[in-house]
């Protein structure tokens, strides 16, 4: 079995944990200052919401298309991320980070099981 799938996995939650690090710990006030400004224009959470999951998928097609040199594996991952966290935040409204952590790989890793993993 090509173990793609695995490496695909591993690099998505590694890019979600960055993402964390990087706009709650390193650029916490622009960030901040980033959510007032779209919630601003959008005028509604949802759609606030909605435009961080974006960015939140367009930083994951970023990181993915570099590491793999694929941008085909940028764009599955980034939407295949996208949906659970939609789902999830829409289904399941208490969870904790583990848990959180848990459901992406186990989904993310059953997608790409589904694409590279045959």
């Amino acid at each position: 079995m090509n173990l793609l799938w695995f490496f695909v996995a591993i690099v998505l939650a590694m890019s979600d944990i960055l993402h964390t690090t990087i706009m709650w710990k390193v650029f916490n006030n622009f960030y901040i200052i980033l959510g007032g400004l779209i919630q601003q224009a959008t005028k509604t959470t949802w759609q606030t919401w909605l435009a961080h999951e974006i960015m939140e998928a367009g930083f994951h097609f970023i990181v993915l298309s570099i590491v793999f040199l694929n941008p085909i594996i940028g764009i599955l991952a980034a939407l295949i991320h996208f949906v659970i966290d939609v789902s999830h935040t829409i289904l399941i409204r208490n969870m904790g980070e583990i848990e959180h952590r848990a459901l992406h790989f186990v989904v993310e890793s059953l997608f790409f099981i589904l694409i590279y993993g045959f």
